[in-house]
């Protein structure tokens, strides 16, 4: 597997960077096991909010399948996108009846001293 490193770039959608992508694994993890609020704490990841733990919930379960775990084929199709302070960030998430769904994980990424800090915003069909 080639690293994906890390860049600043606001005219190109890029793929995500091989460091981010374990957090995002725990993330879709914890969100597969209806763990909306992100209790297990993911590591970097924002604390995320009533609202918005809810929001996803009823989105997920309106659209009717089940999440899985995300598999390596998903870092093919999934990007983001440096916004001048922070990454935009789309990752495709998968589910068991149809392999990669249309429904995507949207998250902020910024930076921090020691690393980086991801906050789930949404998922959603774009």
């Amino acid at each position: 597997m080639n690293e994906v490193v890390v860049v600043k770039d606001e005219d190109n959608e890029l793929p995500i960077p091989t460091i981010w992508r374990p957090i995002f694994k725990e993330i879709v993890s914890a969100l597969a096991k209806k763990d909306y609020l992100l209790k297990s704490k993911p590591r970097f990841t924002s604390p995320m909010s009533q609202e918005t733990a809810d929001y996803i919930s009823e989105y997920i379960e309106d659209y009717g399948e089940t999440l899985i775990d995300l598999p390596d084929e998903t870092w093919d199709s999934s990007i983001c996108l440096w916004m001048g302070s922070k990454w935009e960030v789309l990752i495709d998430l998968w589910t068991e009846g149809e392999g990669r769904s249309d429904l995507a994980l949207k998250a902020e990424v910024e930076e921090s001293e020691t690393n980086y800090l991801v906050t789930v915003e949404m998922v959603y069909v774009p």
